[in-house]
């Protein structure tokens, strides 16, 4: 009896793993697909919303805009068309939130620098002071790829508008004007088709590791 269990041994190791890689790709067959919510603005508060806004309920998008970055070139929504991206709104001057910010963005490009998919877009909310030179001397200090990073400036009233009715990161508040002024720490994930995929405290650790496997999630969904 003993010579015939030892026999077949390894022929029972064999099947036991067998049986557990099928039992395992089974399970996960059969769990959900993670999925990101798709923000509208009546997903979102308030008083992040442009009071025309209030009750969307489907088909928002980020608006067409045409901007200028790090570089003198001006960047337009083909720029970003049929990619991901990741958005944000800072000034060069900005003491407090914004270094810690444009940090956790540089990692974020670090991760996704080698994605051909995947890209960055931050919005001076000082134009008028982050002029395409003071915008390259600044992507220069941190680090900043050309090609996957646009540092943009241009009309401070398309930018303001942009952040209000089509990211949905700051307070309306304001109209654009040269007294008005936004300050948000919000990364936006927005996916191929310029729809709103997530929200993220771009100076929370937490929430940019929360970002990054979202972007994973969202990298999957079109590869299915």
């Amino acid at each position: 009896m003993l010579s015939f269990f030892a026999k077949y041994k390894m022929f029972g190791i064999v099947m036991l793993v067998l049986s557990a890689i099928i039992v395992y790709l089974f399970y996960n067959a059969l769990q959900p697909q993670k999925m990101l919510p798709v923000y509208q603005p009546s997903m979102v508060d308030k008083s992040l919303v442009d009071s025309t806004l209030h009750y969307t309920k489907k088909y928002h998008k980020i608006a067409d805009f045409s901007l200028v970055n790090q570089n003198g070139d001006t960047i337009t929504q083909d720029n970003y068309k049929g990619k991901i991206y990741v958005a944000d709104f800072f000034f060069t001057t900005c003491p407090t939130i914004c270094p810690i910010m444009t940090k956790n963005m540089a990692e974020v490009q670090e991760v996704i620098k080698d994605d051909p998919n995947v890209m960055l877009l931050s919005h001076s909310v000082t134009p008028d002071i982050d002029s395409v030179a003071q915008l390259k001397r600044y992507a220069r200090e941190k680090g900043v790829i050309d090609s996957k990073w646009n540092l943009v400036t241009g009309d401070k009233k398309q930018i303001y508008e942009l952040a209000r009715k089509s990211y949905l990161a700051v307070k309306n508040d304001g109209d654009g004007g040269p007294f008005d002024m936004i300050h948000t720490e919000n990364f936006i994930l927005v996916d191929k088709e310029k729809r709103i995929r997530g929200f993220y405290d771009g100076t929370d650790r937490e929430e940019i590791a929360k970002l990054l496997e979202d972007l994973e999630i969202l990298k999957a969904s079109y590869k299915e």
